[in-house]
C-alpha cells in the first residue's frame, strides 16, 4: 500500500432499479402494493464473473513476501524459509473460512515486499520461486469453495528500499531483446504487463486481479481490454479509483470517523457499484508482518464487518501472515472469535443488502440515546424480512427507536436467541422495548414486516421539476451542477395530505471533511433547507426550515401536522462541503424524493 493517484471516474451502472416510493395510499385512495425488489445477484449488466463478489461478505487480504520479517534478500533463501517453516495453503483457506470469506487476495508482487512472484516464472526480472505456491493456494481454495485474486502493483519506486536491488533489468532486457530499465514506470509497466499474461495462461482457476493503481504502459497497451477478451471470467478490482472497466472499487484503510468502526461514512462510491473496504486488522504496524504481535481491537473489527455489510460493502480484512504462513497470536485469537461469533447471526450478514438505500429498509445511523447501527435487507425475502444491527447500544434504557420508512412491523425477535420482543409503532418510529440481553458488539433483531409499505405516494404518481427525483430508479439522479440555491418542485396532482419528505441523496461523497492519500474530500449533502407548499402553484408559504444531518441512507424532513397541499418545494441553500474542497463544494446529487402522508401504526 502507498499513496496513489486519484483520478476518480464515477461509473453509474444501469442496474437494479427499486421503486422505493411504492406505499399504501391514504384512506379513500386505492392501495398500491410494491412489486418485488430487483434481483440482488446478477442482471444483464452484471456479468457472471461478478457473481462471487456480489455474493461475498468478506475477503482475506494477505501481504506476504521476501521482506516479511525476518526479511530475506534473495529469492531462494525466502522460499527455503517458507518451506522449512511448514507453509501450507490449506491453513490460509481455513483461516479465511473463519471470517466467512469468499475470496483471498494474495499480495506478494508488492513494491514493499521485494516484488516476489510465488510461482515458477519464465520471465526474469524479480524473485520467482521454484515451488508453485500460487498454484497450490489456488487449488486449495477451489477445493473449499473460495477464489484467489492476485495483487498486481504498478510501482517500481521501492526497488532498492532495503539497500538491495529487487529488480534485475539486465536479465529482463536480455529476455526481451531490448534495453528495459525496470526501475522506471515504463520499464516496470512492460515487465508487470508480461506477468499478467503469464498467470492468466498458467492458472485457469485464478479468479482475477486486484490492481494497486494503474501503470501508463498498461493503459497504452489496452491491458484491461485484453484481459476481458482472453479471460472474461476474471474480475478486476482497483484501489482508491473508480475506473469504469473495473468490476469493483476498493477503498483503503478508512479511519478517523465517528463511531470509529463506521468505515462506510468515508466511502464515495454509490450503489449498485461493487465496493469493498480494505483495512488492517492489527491496530498498528505495516500491512505485512513486521516481527511484532500487534494488538487487535476486537470490537472495532467486528463492528467494521457489520458496518460494511449494512452498506453493501465487502470487508477485505488484512491479516499479517508470518513467513511460515501463520498469523501472530492476537490475530489468531481474533480469527477464532469470529469463527464462533458469525454463525448465529450469519443470515443477517450474507445474502443481504444494506438497508436504507436503493434496496429498501428502515433508516440506519444514529438512533436514540447514543445508539448507532445498520439495517440489512434479506435477499430471499426483501419485502418482509430485515435485520436491525445495534452496534452501539443506547446509553440509557432498554429500548431502541428507529425510523420505520413506511414498513409496518408484524414481529421482532432476537436473532441469536429467538426471543420475541415487545414493540410499537407510531409517528414513523419503530420502538423495540424490553431489551436486556445486549451483545457487546452487535445486537441483532430480525424484523418481520408487511409485504407493502404504507403512508406515501407511489413512485411515478408525483411529478417533479427534475423527473429523476420521483421515477423510483436509483440509477438516475439529478445534479445541481454546482448551482446553489437549488429548488426542487413536487406536484401531487391535486391538494392532498402531506406529512414528510424522504430524501435519498446520492452516496458519492463521504459524510464529513477528511483527507486521505493527499485527496481532500467532504460531504456533498444538503445542509440548510426550507420547504414551502402551495395549493395553486402561485401562492406559497414556508412550512419548514432546518439543517439536514450529513449521514448515509434515507433522511426525513417532517412537516407540520394536518398539512395539505398540491405543490411542495425543497429549497437547498447550502451543502456541507467546505469551500476548500472544490470537488464537492456546492455540489448536490439526489437519487429520489418520496412524499409521505402518514405512518403505519401497531404494536406486538
Amino acid at each position: 500500500m502507498r499513496p496513489r493517484r486519484h483520478a476518480v471516474q464515477l461509473l453509474w451502472v444501469a442496474v437494479l432499479a427499486l421503486l422505493c416510493g411504492l406505499f399504501t395510499a391514504p384512506a379513500g385512495q386505492a392501495a398500491t402494493v410494491a412489486p418485488p425488489p430487483p434481483p440482488l445477484t446478477t442482471s444483464a449488466a452484471d456479468p457472471p464473473r461478478q457473481t462471487m463478489l456480489r455474493n461475498a461478505t468478506a475477503g482475506l487480504f494477505l501481504h506476504w513476501g521476501m521482506f516479511t520479517a525476518p526479511a530475506h534478500y534473495d529469492c531462494a533463501s525466502w522460499e527455503q524459509a517458507v518451506t522449512d517453516g511448514g507453509w501450507d495453503p490449506d491453513h490460509w483457506v481455513d483461516e479465511a473460512r473463519k471470517i466467512r470469506a469468499s475470496y483471498i487476495v494474495l499480495a506478494t508482487f508488492h513494491s514493499r515486499l521485494g516484488y516476489a512472484r510465488p510461482w515458477p516464472s519464465a520471465i526474469p526480472g524479480s524473485c520467482s520461486t521454484k515451488r508453485d505456491i500460487l498454484g497450490e493456494l489456488v487449488d486449495a481454495a477451489a477445493a473449499k469453495g473460495l477464489k484467489v485474486i492476485l495483487y498486481m502493483t504498478d510501482d517500481p519506486q521501492w526497488h532498492d528500499e532495503k539497500g538491495v536491488e529487487s529488480l534485475d533489468s539486465a536479465a529482463y532486457s536480455a529476455h526481451k531483446g531490448h534495453d528495459v530499465d525496470l526501475t522506471t514506470r515504463a520499464g516496470f509497466g512492460e515487465f508487470s504487463y508480461d506477468n499478467f499474461f503469464e498467470v492468466m495462461r498458467n492458472y485457469p482457476k485464478l479468479a482475477g486481479f486486484w490492481i494497486d493503481n494503474d501503470n501508463e504502459y498498461w493503459e497504452q497497451h489496452d491491458l484491461y481490454g485484453q484481459i476481458r477478451r482472453l479471460r472474461p471470467d476474471m474480475t478486476l478490482s482497483n484501489n482508491n479509483e473508480d475506473t469504469p472497466i473495473m468490476d469493483m472499487v476498493s477503498h483503503e484503510q478508512k479511519t478517523g470517523m465517528t463511531p470509529p468502526y463506521d468505515q462506510p461514512s468515508a466511502i464515495w462510491t454509490p450503489m449498485p457499484r461493487l465496493t469493498e473496504s480494505c483495512y488492517k486488522v492489527p491496530d498498528t504496524g505495516s500491512w505485512w508482518y513486521d516481527g511484532q504481535d500487534r494488538p487487535v481491537s476486537t470490537g472495532l473489527n467486528v463492528d467494521r464487518y457489520i458496518a460494511n455489510a449494512g452498506n453493501s460493502v465487502r470487508s477485505l480484512m488484512d491479516f499479517t501472515a508470518m513467513v511460515d504462513g501463520r498469523f501472530p497470536a492476537q490475530q489468531e485469537k481474533f480469527l477464532d472469535l469470529m469463527k464462533d461469533y458469525l454463525p448465529p447471526i450469519w443470515e443477517s450478514l450474507h445474502d443481504v443488502q444494506g438497508g436504507g438505500f436503493m434496496y429498501g429498509g428502515m433508516q440506519p445511523g444514529s438512533w436514540n440515546d447514543g445508539a448507532y447501527g445498520y439495517l440489512t435487507v434479506s435477499r430471499d425475502h426483501p419485502d418482509t424480512t430485515q435485520y436491525v444491527h445495534v452496534t452501539t447500544r443506547p446509553t440509557t434504557g432498554d429500548q431502541v427507536r428507529i425510523r420505520d420508512n413506511g414498513y409496518r412491523v408484524e414481529g421482532v425477535t432476537d436473532l441469536r436467541t429467538g426471543e420475541r420482543l415487545h414493540f410499537d409503532q407510531r409517528d414513523g418510529t419503530l420502538t423495540v422495548r424490553g431489551i436486556t440481553d445486549w451483545d457487546p458488539y452487535d445486537t441483532v433483531f430480525k424484523v418481520r414486516t408487511a409485504p407493502h409499505r404504507e403512508g406515501g405516494y407511489p413512485a411515478g404518481s408525483v411529478r417533479a421539476s427534475e423527473p429523476t427525483l420521483t421515477d423510483g430508479d436509483f440509477t438516475t439522479y439529478t445534479d445541481n451542477k454546482g448551482v446553489l440555491p437549488a429548488r426542487y418542485t413536487l406536484d401531487l396532482g391535486r391538494v392532498r395530505p402531506v406529512g414528510f419528505l424522504g430524501v435519498q441523496q446520492r452516496e458519492w461523497s463521504p459524510t464529513y471533511n477528511r483527507e486521505t492519500f493527499g485527496r481532500k474530500e467532504d460531504s456533498a449533502r444538503i445542509k440548510d433547507y426550507t420547504v414551502s407548499v402551495s395549493d395553486d402553484g402561485g401562492t406559497w408559504r414556508e412550512v419548514r426550515a432546518g439543517v439536514l444531518e450529513s449521514a448515509r441512507g434515507i433522511r426525513f424532513i417532517d412537516l407540520p401536522d394536518g398539512l395539505r397541499a398540491r405543490y411542495l418545494t425543497l429549497d437547498v441553500a447550502t451543502t456541507w462541503s467546505a469551500e476548500t474542497v472544490p470537488a464537492y463544494y456546492r455540489q448536490l446529487r439526489i437519487d429520489e424524493i418520496q412524499v409521505g402522508h402518514g405512518h403505519p401504526t401497531g404494536h406486538g
